[in-house]
């Protein structure tokens, strides 16, 4: 599946009156107002996607903040979007991609195939001196169906054995990872045996996502090589798909663990490593 559409390629598609559903996925973590922010602007035509409620199921804290929503429930939520068997969906946000590629994620998990990435998100769109509408945009009910397991995922204990096998690649800020700050969970450090690969160095100083072949060096530098066994994992799940969005651009399959960091630190009876390279590990 074809990851990024560009804002040039997705004005042409509206301009040339070419359908396409558009998702803004705006939501930050600290920021609540991710529907304030959509209502004061978005791209004409775009649906306001909730990760909270619509790109999120809720659980136990072991199964992390941002568990997957219920097959079901989601085949409602993208219904309830507009979203027809076929369709061109184009998701975007105003964080470089972070949240949106949660929604790009999951709908491909659920089946859909043409699912794009808008590269530099609202940002790119703003630099072009593109419009804006503000409101709400409610879409006719459309009849997408829903089928999870188009995606590889792992579960904890898969996890905790990958890095025996496979990489297993952190994607969150290099200081969560070595345990030197911990903002939400409830401990600080990473999975043992993980390779921290913040998903901040998937992107060019605009926000847009780096060449295929820098990411490509990239993630060799992190070990990743042709016919590696790659999974990601982040805070709760989100920030996740962005790198398994950057790996795909680069030419690399991962699989995504859902629960991430938010479900394993839960788990007080797993082991944390804590360090650059895995100095020491707390119980």
């Amino acid at each position: 599946m074809t990851v990024l559409m560009s804002a040039a390629a997705l004005e042409g598609r509206l301009t040339a009156g070419i359908h396409t559903v558009l998702l803004d996925v705006r939501w930050a973590l600290g920021d609540p107002y991710g529907r304030e922010h959509y209502l004061a602007g978005h791209i004409p035509g775009a649906v306001f996607a909730d990760l909270d409620h619509e790109l999120a199921g809720h659980g136990e804290p072991s199964d992390g903040r941002h568990p997957l929503p219920a097959e079901a429930h989601f085949q409602e939520t993208v219904r309830r979007w507009g979203i027809n068997a076929g369709d061109t969906v184009v998701v975007y946000d105003d964080a470089g991609g972070a949240a949106a590629a949660r929604a790009w994620w999951l709908l491909g998990y659920a089946g859909l195939d043409e699912v794009y990435l808008l590269d530099g998100g609202l940002a790119a769109w703003r630099a072009a001196h593109r419009p804006l509408a503000p409101g709400e945009v409610a879409a006719e009910p459309g009849d997408a169906v829903v089928h999870y397991g188009a995606k590889a995922v792992i579960d904890t204990t898969d996890a905790g054995d990958w890095p025996r096998h496979g990489i297993l690649l952190d994607a969150r800020a290099g200081e969560r990872f070595r345990g030197e700050a911990e903002p939400v969970d409830p401990r600080a450090g990473h999975i043992p045996g993980a390779v921290s690969a913040p998903t901040t160095g998937n992107l060019a100083p605009e926000q847009t996502f780096l060449p295929a072949a820098e990411l490509r060096a990239r993630f060799a530098a992190l070990g990743v090589q042709e016919g590696a066994e790659v999974a990601v994992y982040c805070g709760s799940g989100v920030t996740a798909a962005h790198q398994v969005a950057a790996l795909e651009i680069a030419g690399f399959a991962a699989a995504l663990y859902p629960g991430s960091w938010s479900a394993w630190s839960n788990r007080p009876e797993l082991p944390v490593e804590v360090g650059e390279r895995g100095d020491s590990v707390v119980s």
